[in-house]
């Protein structure tokens, strides 16, 4: 499982590298260049399922058990 994923700012397209927690969701993230605040996307349940380049640590795990998940929120994980 990886618990590394780049966030890409969608207002400024700044990048950058940060760890992801592994008990819970991170709703919100503040861009480090801009300061714009990120909000998951719809149906999704955190900013790294919206603006990462690797999806949480919930969805990685229900994937690797076969399971077909397309979001984070409202799908079995």
């Amino acid at each position: 499982m990886k618990l590394a994923s780049t966030i890409t700012c969608p207002h400024c397209g700044r990048q950058a590298t940060e760890t992801m927690p592994t008990d819970a969701c991170q709703f919100f993230y503040e861009c480090k260049s801009c300061g714009a605040l990120l909000k998951p996307k719809a149906g999704d349940c955190c900013v790294f399922c919206s603006y990462g380049d690797t999806p949480c640590p919930p969805v990685q795990q229900a994937r690797a058990a076969g399971q077909n998940v397309g979001s984070c929120r409202g799908d079995p994980i």
